[in-house]
């Protein structure tokens, strides 16, 4: 399997795939090749014995708060465009129909997903349904821009709900910044979930021992911290923040691990 940030994207399904019922994504599995899923599940049960046991907790918790979005946002108008910043192999717009929602990622996550896809809907797993896929550095303000533009000109009006999961903390801070923004720029109507690291979590145990992990793997130990002020600020907009412990009391009526003992993502969620 390839290295650097491109193998936690397999990590995301293997999570949710050993919790479905509180993922709700009946397709996380589906997304792994099978000639790959062995070595996926060796590579989580590696990572829950190096550095916690829980990621099928965090990562389940928030696309299941993601997937409740995506049903309001539709609720409140069913002509809204879906985006996806960091789509990795995740299924949402195969989960709540959108009239058409665009993924964007890493060129080479884009491929792969885009030939996985190709194979998924062969085989009648999933409908072929109006998904553009765009490959986007981040990273890069101009190909930022060249995304905007375009969603604008795909939305021709329409609200967007703009997600942008477990990506912002591999950025530099001020493209951080920007990308947890990027929501302000699509006009009223808006609605943007920002997963990130808050910077009360910086010391956090299991970051640490994520980040020893990730330095023997080729993914960058850097990270950016963000508070919710940030997030507001970029995003112009009023936000109300999801931890772990506040979706565990949601989705599971109880805090069966405190946030000290997780990767700290929590979630932002602001509506212009």
């Amino acid at each position: 399997m390839d290295g650097g940030v491109e193998l936690t994207a397999f990590l995301v399904n293997e999570s949710r795939a050993r919790r479905p019922e509180l993922a709700q994504d009946p397709l996380a599995a589906h997304w792994i090749p099978d000639a790959q899923r062995d070595q996926v599940r060796q590579l989580w049960d590696e990572y829950a014995d190096e550095v916690y046991p829980h990621d099928d907790l965090v990562v389940s918790l928030r696309g299941r708060c993601i997937v409740d979005l995506l049903s309001e946002a539709l609720e409140r108008n069913p002509e809204t465009v879906l985006l996806v910043c960091g789509a990795g192999f995740t299924s949402y717009p195969w989960l709540r129909r959108f009239p058409v929602a665009i993924e964007a990622d890493l060129p080479r996550i884009i491929e792969a997903k885009q030939r996985r896809l190709a194979e998924l809907v062969a085989a009648g797993v999933v409908d072929d349904r109006p998904v553009e896929h765009r490959a986007v550095d981040l990273a890069d303000p101009a190909a930022r821009r060249r995304l905007v533009d375009h969603v604008r000109t795909v939305a021709a009006g329409r609200p967007v709900v703009y997600v942008v999961e477990g990506v912002i903390f591999y950025l530099p801070d001020a493209e951080a910044r920007a990308v947890a923004g990027l929501g302000a720029q699509f006009g009223p109507g808006t609605v943007s979930a920002v997963s990130y690291w808050p910077v009360a979590a910086a010391d956090n145990p299991v970051l640490a021992a994520q980040r020893g992990w990730f330095r023997r793997r080729g993914v960058p130990e850097s990270a950016s911290y963000l508070t919710v002020d940030d997030i507001a600020a970029a995003a112009d907009a009023k936000v109300d923040n999801e931890s772990p412990e506040q979706l565990q009391q949601r989705y599971l009526g109880e805090v069966s691990v405190a946030e000290w003992g997780l990767i700290p993502e929590h979630i932002a969620v602001a509506r212009s």
